[in-house]
């Protein structure tokens, strides 16, 4: 299993403490990928932690599993931060950053029939999501879905949201959404 844009290492711990036989998680930010190993050391769990800029430094590895909940906020400037808090979740003008990069590099790190499961807002455009994920060759759907109010950074940046067309005019609510890809099996 790779929990990608780590973070914490909230998913990868949750994983290897579920029982995954191996997880390797891996972050840009060299303060996550310290969090990340701490986590796995206080909860007594097995998981490699990489610092790395998405599969970098993967090389050729596979994997059944890939999750990720990476950076998706919209945010006013088209250069990503390159250190600090912000880097956690400013993600280009339309929110896609990372996820556009996920979506072209995850299919050649899944093993056949494995899955990616990936994290967004609604306002990064869903169905965009799952036409990038079919488009290359992958199975793919929304397995969940929540709605509620927009969280406090895209609440903040609600007019501009609406003013590029992301966010419907007086809406202040976002669906949460758990998008799965599916490398078909091999045979």
């Amino acid at each position: 299993m790779l929990d990608l844009c780590t973070g914490s290492g909230a998913l990868g711990v949750a994983a290897a403490l579920g029982g995954a036989r191996s997880v390797t998680a891996v972050d840009l930010s060299r303060s996550a990928v310290l969090t990340a190993r701490l986590n796995a050391r206080l909860n007594d769990v097995e998981m490699r932690v990489l610092r790395s800029d998405l599969f970098d430094a993967l090389g050729d590895r596979r994997f059944d599993l890939i999750v990720s909940n990476p950076p998706y906020l919209p945010s006013p400037d088209a250069e990503l931060p390159r250190r600090g808090v912000r880097r956690a979740w400013e993600a280009g003008p339309d929110g896609r950053a990372l996820i556009d990069r996920i979506l072209a590099e995850a299919p050649r790190h899944l093993l056949p029939g494995g899955s990616l499961l990936m994290v967004h807002s609604s306002v990064c455009d869903t169905e965009r999501t799952v036409g990038g994920l079919a488009g290359r060759g992958l199975k793919a759907e929304v397995v969940e879905r929540h709605r509620g109010p927009l969280g406090p950074l895209l609440a903040a940046r609600a007019s501009e949201l609406m003013r590029l067309g992301l966010l419907e005019e007086g809406l202040r609510e976002e669906e949460m959404v758990v998008v799965r890809g599916r490398l078909p099996a091999a045979g």
